[in-house]
């Protein structure tokens, strides 16, 4: 028996446990009231809507499901901010799917919402995939107008995408199934085809009351803007159906018609499971973040067959590059390697550490990965670059920059996710959000900050005592613990990844046994979009 095997296993177990009990509060959206309310009008509730739409027995890669967990707590909060919203089937075709929750605060669009939004249509973008949209909207929130009206990446930018979408080629299809309201009317009449359900589907830029206030004219909402209005009289809407599960129906029936898309050429052949077993991960990632592990371990439970050709094995082992495949799909890997490990000329260098041999190896894989056209996996566990004179004498700056620069300029798509720490500059040179991987998730085991926890505090704690002291304060032991524990509560909390899944700052925290169908979706999703761009570093510091 592995004592230590089995104390990762039960904590990883619980931190997933934890997991699914945050997802089952966030999926209930606005609670049993409000969705009772919803289907006495007869309506389906969101989710409720997305399974009827999707293929059965296909995978759902739910984007954001932890969206603004936390936040907005003085207005009632907005679990998933309002909006469901992923990659599925229908009709057999990979698309996103995007779906107003009307249980929270009427379906209104928090900041949040609109970033949440924003994303997806960035992954169909992206990806060229088709994107549908079930809109049961009120509208902005407007005690936030502030916070998602006028600036670049606000309410305004999700038309804006609508339009360029469509001049792209990238199919949008839009049903009306509740409210849609001012200037939300536009994003589904900017889609390629609008449909709208009787009784309940709404759309007009100002309501019956604002009608009334604006010009004084009495009209109801159904009379304003409802289904017979449009499809008989405006024409603003293209198809009238008369409840949810017909509309559903015949959005079905147009994604089944669509034409085959084209490819970017990844390979794949047929999937095969790892050898080795997946479950063993939870024993295998450590109890505390600061344990070293091999991260191969790790590598070989992801992988078909267990399969993993290594690049430069004996070299720059902070860092383990290779080639494998995912459900059938070929995949770079590029993953630090936790363990401490001893280079040919003696130097012991730290797990999660990157090093300059490491960054110069890394770099040129990636290089490699790009001339070959085989997609990107980054598992992130890192601290940060080696620091002192050893290092900095050795290029260390320019290593890691050359690093950087084959992963912005990378074009094969990324995929990443963070198992453990993702500190500081190790973020962005291991993919973090700024450079654009094509979906990221973290394992809850994750840690995502600019540095660690201790470091962190003790520096926040010399900041504020330096302030205090100068202001005539007297700082003794017990005060400065005290000051110390709740700097370090507050930089905990902010380092957990449901405090960056709240903010999208990933994509998702998961079950680390569905990270093959994160990347094996992911991959299939990026298949959609022939590559266009041709991979060009620029100029590298040598």
């Amino acid at each position: 028996m592995n004592l230590e095997f089995n104390q990762n296993e039960d904590l990883n177990k619980l931190a997933v446990a934890e997991l699914r009990s945050r997802l089952k509060k966030v999926y209930a959206g606005g609670g049993g009231n409000a969705a009772e309310k919803q289907k006495a009008k007869g309506k389906l509730l969101a989710r409720e809507r997305i399974a009827y739409l999707l293929d059965d027995n296909k995978p759902w890669l739910e984007i954001g499901a932890l969206a603004a967990d936390g936040m907005y707590a003085e207005h009632g909060g907005c679990p998933s901010a309002g909006v469901v919203a992923g990659i599925g089937y229908v009709a057999d075709r990979q698309c996103v799917v995007v779906a107003n929750d009307a249980t929270v605060k009427a379906g209104a669009w928090f900041p949040m919402t609109a970033k949440k939004n924003l994303r997806a249509q960035e992954i169909a973008m992206e990806n060229r995939l088709p994107i549908i949209y079930l809109v049961d909207s009120a509208g902005v929130f407007l005690p936030l107008q502030d916070e998602i009206f006028p600036d670049k990446e606000h309410f305004g930018r999700i038309f804006r995408n609508n339009a360029r979408m469509s001049s792209e080629g990238i199919v949008q299809i839009a049903a009306i199934m509740g409210a849609c309201v001012a200037g939300g009317a536009y994003l589904p009449i900017m889609s390629d085809e609008a449909m709208i359900v009787e009784g309940t589907g709404s759309v007009f830029l100002a309501g019956s009351y604002l009608v009334k206030s604006a010009i004084g004219e009495s009209v109801d909402n159904e009379t304003l803007g409802g289904a017979t209005t449009h499809c008989e009289i405006s024409g603003v809407t293209d198809y009238k159906q008369p409840d949810d599960k017909a509309c559903l129906d015949s959005i079905r029936n147009i994604m089944g018609m669509l034409g085959k898309p084209s490819d970017a050429g990844f390979d794949r052949i047929k999937a095969a499971p790892p050898k080795l077993d997946e479950h063993e991960i939870y024993g295998i990632l450590p109890s505390s973040r600061e344990k070293p592990y091999d991260t191969r371990e790790i590598i070989r439970r992801l992988v078909d067959d267990s399969a993993f050709e290594e690049y430069k094995a004996l070299y720059g082992q902070s860092i383990v590059c290779g080639l494998g495949r995912v459900e059938g799909w070929a995949v770079g890997f590029v993953a630090n390697q936790r363990k401490v490990v001893k280079t040919k000329k003696g130097e012991m260098q730290f797990g999660g550490v990157i090093y300059s041999d490491a960054a110069d190896k890394a770099a040129r894989f990636i290089m490699n990965c790009n001339q070959k056209k085989i997609p990107l996996v980054f598992l992130q566990d890192v601290t940060g670059f080696m620091v002192g004179s050893r290092a900095e004498h050795g290029g260390i700056i320019k290593d890691g920059a050359k690093l950087v620069n084959a992963v912005a300029n990378s074009v094969v798509p990324k995929i990443t996710i963070i198992m453990g720490n993702s500190y500081g500059a190790g973020n962005y040179a291991m993919c973090g959000k700024a450079y654009d991987p094509r979906l990221i998730v973290a394992w809850p085991s994750a840690k995502i900050a600019v540095m660690g926890g201790a470091q962190a505090a003790k520096t926040l704690l010399q900041i504020q005592t330096a302030s205090m002291k100068a202001k005539g304060a007297e700082i003794d032991g017990s005060t400065e613990e005290a000051l110390l524990k709740t700097i370090t509560e507050r930089y905990d909390e902010q380092t957990t990844p449901y405090y960056a899944a709240a903010r999208l700052w990933v994509d998702g925290v998961i079950d680390p046994l569905d990270t093959r169908k994160v990347i094996a979706m992911g991959i299939e999703a990026a298949n959609h979009a022939p590559i266009e761009k041709r991979f060009n570093v620029g100029i590298i510091q040598t």
